[in-house]
């Protein structure tokens, strides 16, 4: 039986990296009735073993913890790419006063540490995102009591995922905002929605499914649930929360009545990524290498400085196809909304 059927409300809080799910988000979604998600992607060990600490001052309830399963990029084939579109980011970064980031090739964000840390803490769920977790870090989750959760973007992902031990799938549409969560980094999408993920991978499957993508609104919600999901996963519903750590240009875009178009781009972090349309992403979604997370790098220090001076121009703008459907008001209010279906 899963965890997600005791839930009051059946809502996930997607883990927001970056700095947007926040503690206090997590602990709002659980509080609500929902499972409240901490994103690990790009933090320390240190740090989310901080998160963790905070998060469980501000609630008793069950909450889990997200990671980023690390790909080993093609150095040699991408490097070139990359050089250049660190010398192209000069022409935003210069007048931002600062400097492109360096790549780091060998990152990994910290996995292996991680994988230990989720171990050592034994959360009620653990869930990855970009890739499959090997079948003996699954076994060792699962051997402490975590119920491990996979996001999959299409039917043959949903497949690696159970064949590795996966407890529950995360089906996750061409409508979600951020991040899509392709298991190959340089492989483009699958231009399917999470009801047409639903459909084809619930009759081949005994698992709960959580649907992702776009998921804004109450009916949204009854169509995944008839679909065949057990929960929804929302990010973009509670990005202008109070709880939520988007930064105030970030909310700002959001509100913009001059961003109207969203696009799936790798233009800020070389995965692709749904998000609104502004000048950064006309500049250089075309030259954009597949090489996270060493774009991100690159770009993340333009990005903060255009953030600081509230440059909706110059940040991503991570939204979901249901983005103008946004609410001001506080996390619990969102989650309850979602669930009155």
């Amino acid at each position: 039986m899963s965890r997600l059927r005791d839930l009051e409300c059946p809502v996930v809080g997607a883990p927001m990296a970056g700095g947007v799910s926040t503690p206090s988000l997590v602990a709002a979604v659980s509080e609500a009735g929902g499972l409240g998600m901490l994103a690990a992607g790009y933090r320390t060990p240190e740090q989310l073993a901080a998160d963790i600490a905070d998060t469980e001052d501000r609630t008793r309830l069950p909450f889990g913890v997200n990671l980023f399963v690390p790909h080993r990029l093609d150095r040699a084939g991408l490097e070139p790419a990359v050089t250049a579109y660190r010398e192209a980011l000069l022409a935003v970064a210069e007048p931002l006063g600062v400097a492109p980031g360096e790549p780091v090739w060998g990152d990994t964000d910290h996995w292996a540490d991680k994988v230990a840390l989720v171990e050592a803490w034994a959360p009620p769920v653990v869930s990855c995102t970009f890739g499959v977790p090997e079948p003996e870090v699954v076994a060792r989750w699962k051997s402490v009591g975590c119920e491990v959760h996979v996001t999959a973007t299409s039917a043959a992902e949903a497949l690696a995922a159970e064949a590795a031990g996966a407890d529950v799938l995360i089906l996750q549409g061409r409508e979600a905002g951020a991040h899509r969560g392709t298991h190959d980094p340089q492989a483009a999408p699958e231009p399917i929605d999470h009801l047409g993920l639903l459909a084809g991978v619930a009759p081949g499957t005994d698992l709960p499914l959580v649907a992702a993508g776009g998921i804004t609104t109450a009916g949204d919600v009854r169509r995944a649930r008839d679909a065949g999901a057990t929960a929804v996963q929302v990010g973009t519903a509670l990005l202008l929360t109070p709880e939520s750590g988007a930064s105030p240009t970030y909310r700002a875009a959001l509100r913009d009545p001059g961003l109207t178009e969203r696009v799936v781009t790798r233009a800020f972090s070389g995965r692709p990524a749904g998000a609104g349309r502004n000048g950064f992403v006309d500049s250089f979604d075309a030259i954009a290498p597949p090489a996270f997370p060493v774009i991100d790098q690159l770009t993340k220090p333009v990005r903060a400085a255009a953030a600081r001076s509230g440059d909706v121009h110059g940040i991503h703008i991570w939204a979901g196809v249901g983005w103008r459907a946004c609410r001001e008001v506080p996390a619990a209010d969102v989650v309850r909304a979602l669930a009155d279906s």
